[in-house]
C-alpha cells in the first residue's frame, strides 16, 4: 500500500494533509460541545433560570454543530477528488504498463486477472482512500481527544471508558483473525468468475450447438457459489461488528449512570449538583470515544480487502516487460529495405521448457515472398512472431535492413513491420477508423490511400456496397462481418501503412481460392518492392513464393522452391499430395 500511496503528487500530498487538518478542527469543535452541555444543566438546574440563560451556549452549540457538519462536507469532497484523480491516474499507468508487456506476461497474468485488476482492485483502493480520509482519520483523533477530556475526572469513569475499549478491541481482533484471511481470496476467486464469464460469452454459439448449457451452467455455478459462500462468510463476520459496537456504547452509557448514581449519593449536597454536571459530561466524551474506535473499526471492513488489491496492482507495476525497446535506432543507417536475416535463431517459452524453434537460419531480399508450412504446432507462427517482438528469440539474430532488431525502436520496428494475424481483430468504430489505425496524425491516410488498400485487399466491392461506405459501423471484434469480410479488412489496414515487411499469419485461410490467388497476385505485381512472408495451410498459397521453409517441430526440414521441395522433400510432399492433385502440384495454381 505505501508503494502505491508514495505515487501521489505533491498537490493530492497537500490536499490529503490539508484534509486531516479539516478532521482535527471538526473534531474540536465536536468536543467543545459538551462543555456547554455542562453549563445548560447547571443553568437549568438552578432557580431562576430564564429561557434567556440558556441561549448563549445553546447558540454556540448550534453553531458548533454548524462548522463541524461544515468541515465534514468540505473533507468529504477533497476525499472524493484525491481518490478519484490518483486511481484516474494509477488506472493509466497500469494500462500503459500492460501494453509495454509481451505475449509471456499477458499469457502469466491472464487477460481476465488484467481486467479485474485494472476495475475491481482500484474501485477498492478508490473506497479507501475516500473513507480513509473522512473516517478513519477521524477515529483516532477522537478517541485520543476524548481521551484527554475525561482524564482525571474521575478514576471510576475513567475505568469503565478504557474496559468498554479492551472489549472492543478484543472483539474486534478476533472477527479480524477470522475475516482478514479470507479476503485476500475473493479478488483471486473473482478473477476465476471472470475468466470463466468471458470464456461462455466468447464461445457462446459452440456452446449453444453442442447443447452444452447445462455444462457450462454447472461450471459457472460452481465458480460463482464460490465467490457466493466466501463474501457471505466474510460479511456476516463484519455484520457483527455493528451489534457489538452499539452493545459497547450502551454498556459504557449504563455504567457511567450507574457509577454517577452512587457518587452522587455518597457526595454532599453541594458537590451533587457538580457530580451531575459532570456525569452528563463525562457520559458525552465516553461516546465520543468509543465513536472514535468505532469509526476506525469501519475500514476493517475495507482494509483487508484494499491490501490484496494493493497487492495485485503493485505486481502489475513492479513487473517490467521482457521486450525492451531502445529509445531510439541504434546502427547505421541501413543501406536496404526490407531485408530479413534470420541468423541461428531458437526460441523458447521459458528457460526449461523444450524449445519451439529451433537454429532457424534464412535470409529474405526487398521484394521476395517466402513462405513457411508445417504441421499444426511446427512453429510457423511463433517464427514469424518473432520479427515485431511478440516474443524475443533466445537465441540467435533477427536482423531487418542489417540491424538487429533488438536496436529498433518501437515505433520505426512497427513502422517497418505490417503484421496481419490469423484471427482478423477489429475494433469498435467504423471501417475508417479501423484502417487508419496507428497512422500518424501528422500524416493521415487519405481516402484514396484508403480506397486503394481495400482495393487490394480485394475488400473495395463488399466496402462500396455498404450505405456509409468508409463510414460503416463496425462492432467489437468486427462481428457484423463475415470471418472473409474481417480478414480482408485486416489485410487492407496492414497494407494501407505501406509497410518495407508484411507478415501473414495464415492470414489467407478464411478467403475463398478465387480471392486467394486474385489477392496474391495482386500483392505480386502492386508491391513488388514489399519483402512478404506468408504461413499457410494451402499449397495453392505458396507454390509460386521464391523460398519456401518446411518446419517440423520447430526444425527447418526442407528449404527451397516448390518444385525442387515436391521432389525432394517428403515432409513437403506429403502436406502438398493431401491437398491437391499431381497434376495440379506441377501445373501450379
Amino acid at each position: 500500500m505505501y508503494t502505491l500511496l508514495k505515487k501521489m503528487t505533491p498537490k493530492e500530498v497537500a490536499l490529503t494533509l490539508f484534509s486531516i487538518g479539516l478532521v482535527g478542527l471538526g473534531v474540536w469543535l465536536e468536543l467543545e460541545i459538551p462543555s456547554y452541555i455542562s453549563e445548560m444543566t447547571i443553568l437549568l438546574q438552578q432557580e431562576g433560570t430564564k429561557a434567556s440563560d440558556i441561549m448563549r451556549p445553546g447558540g454556540v452549540m448550534i453553531v458548533l454543530s454548524l462548522l463541524s457538519f461544515a468541515t465534514a462536507v468540505l473533507v468529504g469532497f477533497i476525499a472524493a477528488r484525491v481518490a478519484a484523480s490518483f486511481t484516474t491516474r494509477l488506472r493509466s499507468s497500469i494500462y500503459n504498463q500492460v501494453m509495454d508487456y509481451s505475449q509471456a506476461e499477458i499469457k502469466q497474468f491472464s487477460i481476465p486477472s488484467l481486467l479485474t485488476r485494472t476495475t475491481n482492485d482500484l474501485t477498492q483502493l478508490q473506497i479507501l482512500i475516500t473513507i480513509g480520509l473522512q473516517v478513519v482519520t477521524k477515529g483516532p483523533i477522537m478517541a485520543a481527544w476524548a481521551m484527554t477530556k475525561i482524564a482525571g475526572k474521575s478514576g471510576e469513569w475513567t475505568m469503565a471508558v478504557i474496559v468498554s475499549v479492551l472489549v472492543l478491541l478484543l472483539m474486534l481482533s478476533a472477527l479480524l483473525l477470522l475475516a482478514f484471511p479470507k479476503q485476500g481470496l475473493v479478488q483471486k476467486l473473482t478473477d476465476k468468475l471472470n475468466s470463466i464469464t468471458r470464456e461462455i460469452l466468447s464461445g457462446i454459439r459452440v456452446v449453444r450447438a453442442y447443447n452444452a448449457e447445462a455444462y457450462q451452467d454447472e461450471k459457472f455455478s460452481k465458480a460463482n457459489d464460490e465467490v457466493t459462500r466466501l463474501n457471505l462468510f466474510v460479511n456476516r463476520l463484519m455484520a457483527m461488528m455493528t451489534p457489538i459496537m452499539i452493545l459497547i456504547s450502551s454498556g459504557l452509557t449504563l455504567s457511567v449512570y450507574w457509577i454517577g448514581a452512587y457518587l452522587i449519593e455518597a457526595a454532599n449536597v453541594s458537590e451533587k449538583l457538580t457530580l451531575f454536571s459532570d456525569m452528563v459530561v463525562f457520559s458525552s466524551y465516553g461516546m465520543q470515544v468509543v465513536m472514535g474506535f468505532m469509526l476506525m473499526t469501519i475500514v476493517f471492513m475495507i482494509l483487508p480487502r484494499a491490501l490484496v488489491s494493493a497487492e495485485r496492482i503493485n505486481e502489475v507495476l513492479a513487473f517490467e516487460s521482457s521486450i525492451i525497446y531502445k529509445k531510439e535506432t541504434k546502427g547505421d543507417s541501413p543501406q536496404t529495405r526490407g531485408h530479413i536475416a534470420f541468423e541461428d535463431v531458437s526460441f523458447r517459452y521459458s528457460k526449461h521448457s523444450e524449445a519451439v524453434i529451433e537454429h532457424v537460419s534464412f535470409k529474405a531480399e526487398a521484394g521476395q515472398t517466402v513462405a513457411f508450412i508445417g504441421s499444426t504446432g511446427s512453429g510457423k507462427s511463433t517464427l514469424v512472431n518473432l520479427i515485431p517482438r511478440f516474443y524475443d528469440a533466445t537465441q540467435g539474430t533477427i536482423k531487418i535492413d542489417g540491424i538487429n532488431i533488438k536496436n529498433y525502436s518501437h515505433e520505426e520496428l512497427n513502422n517497418k513491420v505490417g503484421y496481419i494475424p490469423q484471427k482478423a481483430v477489429l475494433f469498435s468504430g467504423t471501417i475508417r477508423s479501423n484502417l487508419t489505425m496507428g497512422a500518424s496524425y501528422a500524416s493521415p491516410l487519405s481516402d484514396d490511400a484508403i480506397w486503394e488498400a481495400l482495393d487490394l485487399a480485394q475488400g473495395k466491392s463488399f466496402v462500396e456496397a455498404k450505405e456509409k461506405g468508409l463510414d460503416e459501423e463496425v462492432a467489437q471484434g468486427g462481428t457484423n462481418f463475415s470471418g472473409g469480410q474481417r480478414q480482408r479488412l485486416a489485410i487492407a489496414r496492414a497494407l494501407a501503412r505501406k509497410p518495407e515487411i508484411l507478415i501473414f499469419d495464415d492470414s489467407f485461410s478464411a478467403l475463398d481460392y478465387k480471392t486467394d490467388r486474385t489477392l496474391r497476385q495482386d500483392l505480386l505485381k502492386r508491391t513488388a518492392q514489399t519483402t512478404k512472408l506468408i504461413v499457410a495451410q494451402r499449397i495453392s498459397t505458396i507454390m509460386d513464393a521464391d523460398l519456401i521453409l518446411v518446419l517440423d517441430e520447430g526444425k527447418v526440414v526442407g528449404k527451397g522452391k516448390h518444385k525442387e521441395l515436391l521432389a525432394t522433400n517428403k515432409v513437403y510432399q506429403e502436406i502438398a499430395y493431401s491437398q491437391l492433385s499431381k497434376e495440379e502440384l506441377e501445373n501450379g495454381n
